[in-house]
């Protein structure tokens, strides 16, 4: 017969002589409910840190930011790029004020802020303007501190059946570029009156430079005007995903139909 080690080692007990291990509880598919719960609420906790913390995903809704972000792109934010302010957590609770680790952004950041008339809306622009600066466009140019950015026009887009859709290569001093749209000089912000930022504030453009309502619009009129430090949310790093506007998510096929891979994880600059 095999035997069995005992809890002192000069003794051996013959297996059919163990006692039976006593079961926990009674409460069986109580227990594996509670289990059940607290899983869910220690996930949801670890979503919540990662979302204050780190990053957050956004949906692109608008079309301002052409070329670079279209309708139906998915993209994640780095919270920590820029600090965190009480913008930072869901539903913006009146904790604190100011920024928390702050970290300027640089001119050419495609940041995620929240609409300064009505802090519940997410926006997203590019920085072109940092406190002190001085902006004005002229006939579509943007001089930054009195100096024309340079623009370098891009061949013509074939799906431009009109031909009146133009881009160009926009150059930052320090050598940044991106591509901006543009449907001629004449549209209404298209030439402006001189913004000097104020101290704490960004001048936010959007890459669509006829179809968004920015800095360049004083908020009287739905604009953005100038964006306080406290309203960044984040800086935009990534296209996860990106999908056409005929995708639905009650339509599976359209998941693979109105898919765009081409722009699947294509980092943002």
């Amino acid at each position: 017969m095999e035997l069995k080690l005992a809890d002192t080692p000069d003794e051996v007990v013959p297996p059919e002589q163990e006692a039976p291990k006593a079961k926990k509880g009674g409460g069986g598919a109580a227990d594996e409910f509670i289990e059940i719960i607290k899983t869910i609420v220690y996930a949801l906790l670890i979503a919540l840190v990662l979302r204050v913390l780190l990053f957050q995903p956004f949906t692109i809704p608008s079309g301002s930011m052409i070329p670079n972000l279209l309708i139906g792109d998915y993209i994640i934010v780095s919270k920590y790029s820029y600090g965190y302010s009480k913008h930072s957590i869901p539903f913006s609770p009146a904790i604190f004020n100011g920024r928390i680790l702050e970290r300027s952004p640089e001119r050419g950041d495609i940041a995620v802020f929240k609409f300064p008339p009505n802090p519940r809306i997410d926006y997203i622009k590019r920085v072109i303007g940092l406190p002190g600066d001085k902006i004005q466009v002229l006939n579509g140019q943007v001089f930054l501190n009195d100096k024309p950015l340079k623009m370098d026009e891009q061949p013509q887009d074939p799906a431009d059946a009109y031909g009146s859709i133009k881009t160009f290569l926009e150059t930052l001093p320090d050598g940044r570029s991106y591509v901006t749209r543009d449907m001629g000089p004449d549209s209404q912000t298209d030439s402006t009156p001189i913004f000097i930022v104020p101290e704490g504030h960004y001048f936010m453009m959007g890459d669509n430079r006829d179809n968004s309502q920015d800095s360049r619009v004083d908020q009287a009129q739905d604009g953005v005007g100038y964006v306080p430090a406290e309203n960044l949310v984040g800086k935009a790093q990534i296209i996860l995903f990106s999908w056409r506007e005929e995708a639905s998510l009650f339509k599976p096929w359209t998941w693979f139909t109105e898919a765009r891979p081409g722009r699947f994880f294509h980092r943002l600059k």
